[in-house]
């Protein structure tokens, strides 16, 4: 178990700058030999809840892939209590949502077949979303198929009122082309009454549709951060019935974005690539519009995708996966992580 532990954060010496934060009990929750990746973290009825994809062929589209969800009493001490697969699918970035009294995983899914496909057959057309559910967080029903879903490739799931959301990028006209994004996918604000059947809210981003993560204020009003690609990421606003969105270029490029509320501050977490020195996953403030990073994880290769539950105005923990680390043999390995989050308390 790693023990480290570290400060990172805004320099003291003005009031108004955010506050520095220490990571500790830095550690490694799981590993099983095959690549676990892409994270997400939840409370649910005084239980935590850990969720990430696991495959011992890789990263890539593989039929072999599946979901993974563990159960803690303490965030130290973890359990599995489901894992599922979609047949001739690849079940990746699971995401989870508490709504309407019930434990929702959501998946996104690759169509491969029987075996792995070629990068060059890979199809954004043939995307499904699949869902996952418990009332209890130990006994489980689905997978599910998601209507409405199928040529989406589902990102994280929020929830306002009685309303669910997805991100869910496509094809734009659901075209028929080569391999591969490129500037032709849209991003949409897709909703649920019931979290199994979705419908088309908006279209919030018509070229370089990507990872969106959503957080809903009181008033309805949401507030978002978009990948887009490989080039620097969005903040995005908008308002019932959010047909009208404002886009704000970051400064930096985001991967697997995560924007959380702990306390009254927002967390806006992820991959960089800053300074030539690699990815990293990273977390920061999100203060006036602006990034203010307090801590980048031990992390390095393939990686990011963080989860975070705020535990309270000063505490919190997050997830991660990172192949920094090595096995006996000197071989990479894929792994989830985990780490302690504390606002230190101003001299």
């Amino acid at each position: 178990m790693l023990t480290l532990a570290l400060t990172l954060g805004a320099q003291s010496g003005h009031a108004d700058e955010p506050p520095e934060v220490t990571v500790s009990n830095l550690r490694r929750v799981f590993h099983n030999g095959q690549h676990n990746a892409f994270t997400d973290l939840v409370k649910f009825r005084g239980k935590y809840y850990l969720a990430f994809r696991s495959c011992p062929d890789g990263h890539m589209v593989h039929p072999t892939a599946s979901v993974i969800i563990l159960a803690s009493d303490d965030a130290r001490q973890w359990h599995q209590v489901h894992q599922f697969s979609v047949k001739h699918r690849d079940t990746r970035d699971p995401h989870f949502l508490v709504f309407q009294d019930k434990l929702f995983v959501y998946t996104g899914t690759w169509y491969s077949g029987e075996t792995t496909i070629p990068v060059k057959d890979y199809d954004l057309n043939l995307h499904l979303g699949y869902a996952v559910w418990s009332e209890d967080g130990q006994n489980w029903h689905g997978p599910t198929l998601l209507e409405g879903t199928f040529g989406h490739y589902i990102w994280r799931a929020a929830a306002h009122g009685d309303t669910a959301y997805l991100c869910g990028r496509r094809k734009a006209d659901f075209e028929v082309g080569p391999r591969g994004e490129g500037h032709t996918v849209e991003s949409l604000m897709l909703e649920s009454d019931d979290g199994l059947i979705w419908r088309k809210r908006a279209v919030f981003q018509k070229v370089k549709g990507d990872e969106t993560a959503f957080l809903f204020e009181s008033d309805g009003s949401v507030i978002g951060i978009g990948r887009r690609g490989g080039d620097k990421a969005q903040l995005l606003r908008s308002e019932p019935p959010y047909q009208q969105w404002d886009r704000r270029e970051l400064d930096r490029y985001i991967g697997g974005p995560l924007i959380a509320r702990w306390g009254e501050r927002y967390v806006v977490g992820g991959r960089k690539s800053i300074g030539g020195n690699g990815p990293k996953t990273s977390m920061c403030w999100l203060v006036d519009d602006r990034l203010h990073e307090f801590a980048e994880l031990p992390s390095g290769g393939d990686n990011s995708y963080p989860g975070l539950i705020a535990l309270s105005p000063t505490k919190a923990i997050m997830s991660w996966y990172s192949s920094h680390e090595k096995d006996e043999s000197g071989n990479a390995i894929t792994a989830i992580y985990m780490a302690d989050l504390e606002i230190d308390s101003p001299d």
